[in-house]
C-alpha cells in the first residue's frame, strides 16, 4: 500500500462511521453549521493530535494549530496573523466557551527557541522569528532553577511556554472581554503523550497539576 492509498483507506473508514453507521452528523446536524464548545490551541506535531488525544467527535472542538502551539501576542497591524485570526473567530463568531493551549513534550518548537537562544540558529527563514516568541519561556524557567538544563530545561520550558501563551490570550481584548463577562473560561494544559500524562496549570498554586 503506498503512502496516498492509506490516506485514502483511512477515508474510507471515516465514511464508514460517520456516513453509514451515524448518517445524521454530518447530513443533517453538521450541514448548517459548526458550534463546538472548545477552541484549542494545540503544536503541529504529528504525535499529539488533540481529536485524538481527547477522543472528540467532528464537531466537537474549533482547532488552531501552529508550531510550538503558540499565541502570539495582540498585534492589530496590517500583517498576516493565522492565529489571532482563528481565534477571533472562534470567540466572536462561533462563541466557544473554552480555550484550551496543549502543550507538550518533546516539542520540536520549543527546542528550537532553545537552540537559538543558546547560540544554534535553527535552519530556514520562518522557525527562529516564530519560536522566539517563547524566549521568556526559557528565561522564566532558568529564574525559577538556573541549574536547569538539556531535557530538564526543554520541560520546564515547555510548560512555561504554555503560560505565556495564556497571558498572551487575556492581551486580545475580545477575550479578555468574554472571560470578564463570564462567557469564556482559558486553560493550559501540559500532554506527555510518551507517559499518558495530562496537567493542567492552577493559577492559585502556580503550577501544573495532574489531571489524567
Amino acid at each position: 500500500m503506498s503512502d496516498i492509498d492509506a490516506l485514502l483507506d483511512g477515508f474510507r473508514k471515516f465514511r464508514n462511521i460517520y456516513f453509514e453507521k451515524e448518517p445524521d452528523l454530518f447530513r443533517d446536524t453538521l450541514r448548517h453549521g459548526q458550534s463546538p464548545r472548545f477552541a484549542v490551541v494545540a503544536c503541529s506535531d504529528s504525535r499529539v493530535d488533540p481529536a485524538i488525544v481527547l477522543q472528540t467527535e467532528p464537531g466537537d472542538i474549533f482547532m488552531v494549530r501552529n508550531v510550538a502551539a503558540l499565541v502570539p501576542p495582540y498585534e492589530p497591524d496590517s500583517g498576516y496573523h493565522g492565529t489571532s485570526a482563528a481565534l477571533e473567530f472562534a470567540v466572536k463568531g462561533l462563541k466557544v466557551g473554552h480555550i484550551l493551549v496543549i502543550g507538550h513534550a518533546q516539542c520540536g518548537g520549543v527546542a528550537a527557541m532553545i537552540a537559538k537562544q543558546e547560540g544554534n540558529e535553527p535552519p530556514g527563514e520562518f522557525i527562529a522569528a516564530w519560536t522566539g516568541l517563547l524566549r521568556e519561556a526559557r528565561a522564566r524557567a532558568l529564574a525559577a532553577d538556573p541549574t536547569l538544563d538539556g531535557d530538564a530545561l526543554q520541560h520546564a520550558s515547555e510548560r512555561q511556554a504554555v503560560r505565556l501563551s495564556l497571558e498572551n490570550l487575556s492581551g486580545f481584548p475580545f477575550i479578555r472581554d468574554a472571560v470578564a463577562a463570564g462567557k469564556l473560561q482559558l486553560h493550559g494544559w501540559y500532554l506527555d503523550i510518551f507517559d499518558g500524562a495530562l496537567e493542567a496549570w492552577n493559577p492559585e498554586s502556580e503550577t501544573f497539576e495532574r489531571l489524567a
